[in-house]
């Protein structure tokens, strides 16, 4: 199942590993890369869905060297639309990872290259981040996820950053790490893959660099241990989503821990039947697994590297094409409620195979009043920005939480299908 190989950084990093610092990583081998096809077909979908997506899904089939020509075309003129006409209207993250995508490699073929201009713009979204932190009690104008992307992408692509302010706002002890008063395993995991590599990168090494790097190395471990922390015992880390990222930042820190803490062939195992059973269904998630799957990292990502597709995986991303139908019941109801300071309930039919967002939508034509929302496109699908007109804040660090018996979901209102008689509530939070 599992083959096991040091993987260097690429690029420049590569000359200032120590052997200690070179990467363990293991991956889904040959006879079983069949059962990623459901991640494939799934990615397939990015070019018929959310601009948002591409960018996600053309990193990951870079990255892993899968090559579907009209596909990977779609996904590439897309990207690079967005970057020419777009980027000054995207966030920090969205600019990063479009950064990465058109990036990752470069074919003979591609006339468009990471130029100064994107670079410059994404360090100008990076200070605006950190000036929003200075203004509002430590809070980025987005969160430490996008900060991480951000910082990532600028330290791959030779952007400019203070490696002095790098160590003071990563310290693992920061509020933005948690959401509530739970860890968030991703935005620890995006943290390390950044952390390493602006420490790989620092090159002088004088007196100063030597302390600054101890304090970014101390920061990385601390954040592996929490991240180890959130491992389950079924292997998973964090949750179903959060495990790909995850794993990346084990593959890059494998110096940090015991080989006895992880069992990666145990968390192979639970991610494969995870996706038998479907729980990659939107193409955001399937991007962002498929990397740690196939041993890859976004520290892979090379500009000036060429792009090398595998002969030896051979699977079909198919069309986009219509479900076969099923003989479950046509219809479902659901009971959903909205809590602010108090709680409106009501009882909502909707057909069967609904998802959260189908839900609100038939509420809101119950009571537009009461349940009126609105929502913005994010490359893990819709978000609700607001309900009853008040609107998520990420300077006083609220959003609406979407929850089921009581309990958060992992999962996003268009992506979460619902059930008959289950309890639904999305509900004013801080985290």
């Amino acid at each position: 199942m599992r083959q096991l190989h040091q993987l260097p950084l690429v690029g420049l990093l590569l000359f200032f590993l120590t052997p200690s610092q070179l990467f363990k990583t293991c991956e889904v081998n040959e006879d079983d890369r069949f059962r990623l096809n459901p991640l494939l077909s799934t990615m397939s979908y990015s070019i018929c869905t959310s601009e948002v997506q591409a960018a996600n899904v053309l990193l990951s089939l870079r990255l892993v060297g899968i090559k579907r020509q009209n596909l990977e075309q779609k996904l590439m003129q897309e990207v690079n639309d967005t970057a020419v006409r777009k980027a000054s209207n995207i966030s920090s993250g969205q600019l990063a990872w479009t950064m990465m995508a058109l990036g990752a490699c470069h074919n003979p073929n591609e006339t468009f290259i990471i130029d100064l201009q994107l670079v410059r713009l994404l360090e100008e979204k990076f200070q605006e981040e950190i000036e929003n932190m200075r203004a509002h009690n430590g809070n980025p104008l987005t969160n430490y996820y996008q900060l991480s992307q951000a910082l990532l992408a600028l330290c791959l692509f030779s952007g400019n950053y203070s490696v002095t302010e790098i160590a003071e706002l990563f310290t693992p002890e920061n509020k933005n790490y948690y959401f509530g008063n739970q860890f968030s395993v991703d935005t620890g995991a995006m943290a390390v893959l950044a952390l390493t590599c602006v420490n790989g990168s620092i090159i002088n090494r004088q007196p100063e660099d030597e302390k600054i790097s101890m304090s970014i190395n101390n920061h990385t471990e601390l954040l592996i241990k929490k991240i180890l922390s959130e491992k389950k015992e079924n292997g998973l880390i964090g949750n179903i989503y959060s495990t790909g990222e995850a794993m990346q930042a084990l593959f890059v820190s494998s110096n940090h821990y015991n080989e006895s803490e992880w069992n990666c062939q145990q968390t192979l195992d639970t991610v494969l039947k995870e996706i038998s059973q479907g729980a990659f269904n939107i193409p955001t998630a399937a991007a962002q697994i498929l990397p740690a799957l196939m041993g890859k990292t976004y520290l892979n990502v090379n500009k000036d590297s060429p792009c090398v597709y595998t002969s030896d995986f051979n699977a079909s991303i198919p069309v986009p094409g219509s479900v076969t139908p099923t003989n479950s019941p046509s219809s479902i109801t659901v009971h959903y409620s909205v809590q602010i300071n108090e709680t409106y309930s009501t009882n909502v039919t909707v057909p069967n195979g609904s998802v959260f967002l189908n839900v609100m939508e038939a509420a809101k034509k119950q009571n537009i009043t009461i349940f009126g929302f609105t929502m913005e496109e994010t490359s893990w699908g819709p978000y609700i920005t607001s309900v009853q007109c008040l609107k998520a804040n990420n300077n006083d660090r609220t959003y609406w939480e979407i929850l089921s018996g009581g309990h958060s979901l992992s999962q996003g209102v268009g992506s979460y299908v619902v059930h008959n008689g289950e309890y639904l509530m999305i509900r004013w939070s801080k985290y």
